[in-house]
């Protein structure tokens, strides 16, 4: 036995001293006289304390010192040295495969000791290497073979770039006669499909001696599972008892070394990240990884085209970008893991030195922002653009109600219309003038839904032609509205992917020395479920390597090899075994004499084949046979964990004969009254104790949990669902208001600093909203308008609403309310926070009614016309609150429309003025279950519902007076119906002409 810390062994000479302290006396004590020591001594104690420690005691503590210090003294057991077995024919067996490469020499050295051994004894040689040859022959039976041949064959050997066969060989050696001989396996220690039917083989053919190399590290290095900015690679290993400290080297595709990166991988681990945290710039030029000291096929990583990271620019609109249903939020996840994203409004983006620039629905509305696109695209820029409501709306050119109405229209300075266009230079009939590779059809074809009997189309096979051919469309990926390309000519020339119907899906047109790409689909999931799939984030990428001049095959494309890895790490010609891979292989391919690691297909196409691409996790061999050292020895003995377990054990058995000598045990009263009772005593406090330690740690210090008050209302929408829960909470909660209180506080987005957080009133019952202008007359007639109103519909329907909140959006919540009422002032000026509100507030179902109260006298073209109150500058400011807003296209609602009877049959929608045209967003073009997520209109509507302190109505309406009154009040109604109940009148008004398709 030997000591590998023998300085430890000093701590046995505190046994002396441990002995003394243990043996010693306590001082004798002082007499002295007391008169009360006389009652004292008449008392007899039971037992009397030792002033000594039992000598049985003293042995066990003193035996767990003595383990203790020779624990950590590390004693091992040396391994003899293992005899030499047999004297038949000999059989060496050799992994010389992927993970052979560490300790290469040593191997070969091993190797030809052990030959060499065999020679000086006469006895035949039988050699056999577990990797397939380069060749590519199948690995033979061996046959004996004098020394030198097998001398000559260990100084040519090499580690080969692909893994072990080891079943092969067993099939191998399963045709050689019986002999009795003995077996030497120099084994890599890394487990491998067939590893069962190889040991059978090679025990039948004698004793085996499985040669290990200790200092030999057995890692590789693969690609990432997810891929992102920062994690480029996977270490993987076999588990050691002691951690390891490693370099990544990350070389550039000219062999320079960008960056040497430290790695520690811990204790027991098997497996870690290595993240590359270097700017985008930088690691585009990455061309390998590699660990430092540890040449081999399986540490060095390639990297390949496919493996940069593209700069790419989302355009925004200004507005925040809702999570799920924001038109950046799937893009965004789709081109995370795969380019360097860049977000911004378009000026931020054109000042950039960007290749690709992605623009959803309404980002390019502006036409002066789509002349400084166009000029970057002649520039040799791309363009992807996404279509969606307002690139619908922008194509239906004139009105529904004819083009004399279209001065009146609410549409802003952004609003793409051929008055727009005509304004910016005049019409054109080049479609990329509009930034668009095909002329687009009128408004969105519907292709899916309630009322519609045609189904959802899928996606056909994507041409040869196509950036796109070769990907997998999937079965699930459905289409269910999209805008229309006009059919032309040359219509399939521009088509890169289309439905399975054939109308086009994704079209591209070259402008100057870029291009212009259009999905006729939006980028959110509310068209088609296309970005939920995977297959849009493969289409995405293929566009980005277009647009950089990268085209990596997806499809039975053959690659040829160009460089290939020798089994230490070393980029070289390829061998004479090599064959071309195709390009939709790659992912499934493991490395083999056919198809060696390295670089596949020409430059712009080049694809990279990792020895580790198949690799998910490694683990050790079991042995086949006796485990020795390469000289010949077993392995060490360590016993240091055996002293300190018993060191351990000892030490607990003191403390627990402490504790039964306090109890009153002894060994004279375990022997005559038996210990059972006191162990068994024992043994449950000991049980006891755990659970109650566990149970104090595990219980939180200072924290009793606590039932929550109660739940905020979710956003509320346009199904009946939501509405009637907020209804039916109203009812009970209604007493608790602000009874005669003039305006009831919004619920606040901000965080109370301290002390409970309260309910909001909107939580608690329906409550409708004005927007705070900050002129206290209009604000005021806001408020009494809609507490009129809503006093009104309590009294007429089964809806219970509480008193109206004014609101700031940006600031306070809008989730709790329905509708929200927006006066227009000619001061108006939103704020990006404000409109990102509104945003929000409108895609999750609210509906806001805009009241210019009003016509812009400035405006009005034709004096005739009904009357109306003077509103100057209200157009305008129209223009600006709206200019951010999801608007959809927009019509005149007529009588037919599912708002002129939700509640009441109306054909007239007056305010305090009358025949004012409101415009809500045409059918089939709202997202929301076709609701409209906006009504406008000039009538004025608070003034006539405004009902004052006194239950009087203080402003007059014109022409009719009272009739006219309560005509705006039953427009209110069926206002606060439609929020509340979204469009389940539609269906009712179908019922019959459904079933009778149905044949009921």
């Amino acid at each position: 036995m030997i000591f590998l810390a023998p300085l430890a062994l000093l701590g046995l000479l505190t046994l002396p001293v441990v002995w003394w302290l243990l043996r010693a006396t306590p001082p004798t004590p002082r007499a002295q006289i007391f008169p009360a020591v006389a009652l004292l001594r008449t008392l007899r104690p039971h037992q009397n304390d030792a002033v000594r420690s039992p000598l049985w005691l003293l042995l066990v503590r003193l035996a767990a010192v003595a383990c203790l210090v020779l624990g950590l003294a590390q004693p091992v057991l040396p391994g003899d040295r293992l005899p030499s077995t047999g004297h038949g024919p000999l059989l060496l067996v050799m992994d010389d495969g992927l993970f052979s490469a560490s300790g290469w020499g040593r191997r070969i050295a091993t190797a030809q000791g052990l030959v060499d051994d065999a020679d000086h004894a006469g006895r035949t040689i039988l050699f056999v290497r577990t990797a397939p040859a380069a060749d590519g022959h199948e690995i033979q039976p061996p046959a004996p073979r004098a020394a030198v041949a097998v001398r000559q064959e260990l100084d040519s050997m090499r580690p080969a770039p692909w893994r072990t066969d080891r079943a092969a060989v067993a099939r191998a050696l399963s045709k050689l006669p019986h002999a009795d001989g003995s077996v030497l396996y120099l084994a890599d220690g890394v487990a491998s499909p067939g590893d069962d039917t190889f040991a059978r083989a090679l025990r039948a053919f004698g004793p085996v001696q499985e040669i290990h190399f200790p200092d030999a590290s057995v890692l590789a290095l693969a690609p990432a599972a997810e891929r992102n900015s920062t994690q480029m690679a996977h270490l993987l290993a076999l588990p050691q008892p002691a951690p390891r400290s490693l370099s990544v080297r990350v070389h550039a595709q000219d062999g320079g070394t960008l960056a040497v990166l430290p790695l520690v991988l811990p204790a027991g681990a098997s497996q870690i990240d290595v993240p590359v945290t270097l700017p985008t710039a930088v690691r585009n030029r990455i061309d390998q990884l590699s660990l430092a000291g540890q040449a081999s096929a399986a540490t060095t990583l390639l990297f390949d085209e496919g493996d940069r990271l593209r700069p790419v620019g989302l355009m925004t609109s200004g507005a925040a970008d809702t999570p799920l249903i924001g038109p950046l939020f799937y893009l965004r996840r789709a081109l995370a893991p795969t380019a360097d994203l860049h977000e911004g409004t378009p000026a931020t983006l054109l000042a950039q030195p960007l290749s690709v620039i992605i623009a959803p629905d309404g980002t390019l509305a502006n036409p002066a922002i789509r002349q400084k696109v166009k000029d970057w695209v002649k520039n040799g820029g791309t363009l992807i653009r996404f279509a969606g409501p307002a690139l619908a709306g922008a194509q239906h050119g004139a009105n529904a109600d004819g083009a004399e109405s279209a001065p009146e229209a609410p549409a802003g300075d952004d609003i793409d219309t051929p008055e727009a266009r005509t304004a910016a230079g005049g019409p054109s009939t080049d479609t990329t003038a509009d930034l668009l590779p095909v002329a687009l059809l009128d408004g969105s074809r519907q292709l899916g839904g309630t009322m519609t009997w045609g189904a959802p189309q899928k996606l056909a096979p994507f041409d040869a032609t196509s950036p796109f051919h070769g990907l997998d469309i999937p079965a699930d990926v459905t289409i269910s509205r999209q805008v229309l390309a006009s059919p032309v000519a040359d219509l399939a020339a521009h088509s890169w992917a289309r439905l399975a119907d054939g109308t086009p899906l994704v079209t591209h047109a070259a402008l100057g020395k870029g291009d212009i790409i259009l999905f006729h689909v939006s980028s959110t999931a509310d068209w088609s479920n296309l970005p939920l799939s995977g297959l849009f984030v493969s289409m995405l990428q293929r566009l980005t390597d277009h647009a950089n001049g990268v085209t990596i095959p997806a499809d039975d494309t053959l690659l040829a090899p160009v460089l290939t890895l020798d089994g230490d790490g070393v980029l070289g010609p390829p061998p004479p075994a090599a064959r071309g891979l195709k390009a939709s292989d790659f992912a499934r391919t493991a490395v083999s004499p056919a198809h060696p690691p390295g670089l596949y297909g020409p430059r712009a196409a080049r694809r990279a084949l990792n020895a580790s691409s198949q690799i998910t996790a490694l683990a050790p061999a079991t042995p086949v046979g006796t485990v020795t050292s390469p000289g010949g020895r077993r392995p060490d003995t360590a016993l240091a964990p055996v002293f300190l377990c018993a060191a351990a054990v000892l030490l607990l058995l003191d403390g627990l004969l402490v504790l039964a000598m306090r109890a009153g045990l002894s060994l004279r009263s375990v022997t005559k009254h038996g210990a059972g009772k006191h162990g068994l005593s024992l043994l449950l406090a000991g049980a006891l104790t755990f659970p109650v330690f566990a149970s104090a740690q595990s219980a939180p210090s200072g924290h009793t949990p606590t039932a929550p008050v109660g739940a905020s209302a979710g956003a509320t929408g346009t199904n009946a669902g939501t509405a009637s829960s907020s209804t039916s909470v109203s009812a009970s909660a209604s007493g608790s208001g602000d009874n005669g209180a003039a305006v009831s506080s919004p619920p606040s987005s901000a965080t109370a600093p301290s002390g409970p957080t309260p309910v909001p009133g909107a939580a608690l019952e329906t409550r409708l909203a004005y927007v705070i202008t900050g002129h206290d007359d209009i604000d005021t007639v806001s408020r009494q308008g809609l507490q009129g109103l809503s006093d009104y519909t309590n009294a007429r329907t089964s809806a219970m609403l509480g008193h109206p909140d004014g609101v700031r959006p940006g600031q306070d919540d809008l989730s709790y309310y329905p509708l929200l009422y927006w006066p227009i002032t000619p001061d108006a000026a939103p704020t990006p926070a404000m409109t990102a509100a509104l945003t929000a507030f409108m895609a999750h179902g609210g509906i806001v009614l805009i009241d210019t109260q009003g016509q812009d006298a400035g405006s009005q073209t034709n004096a005739s016309g009904p009357y109306a109150g003077d509103a100057p500058g209200t157009r305008s400011a129209l223009r600006r609150v709206t200019a951010g807003l999801p608007i959809p296209p927009l019509m005149t609602m007529t009588d037919h429309h599912l708002l002129a009877h939700t509640f009441y049959m109306l054909h007239e929608f007056p305010g305090r003025y009358a025949e004012q045209p409101v415009w809500v967003a045409r059918e089939g073009e709202a997202e929301n279950d076709d609701v409209s997520p906006v009504i406008i209109g000039s009538a004025d509507w608070a003034h006539a519902w405004a009902v004052d302190e006194s239950g009087n109505t203080p402003f007059a309406v014109l022409p009719d007076g009272a009739d006219q009154r309560q005509l705006a009040y039953r427009f209110g109604v069926n206002t606060i119906i439609y929020a509340l109940t979204g469009n389940y009148k539609a269906d009712q008004v179908h019922v019959p002409m459904l079933l009778k398709r149905l044949g009921e």
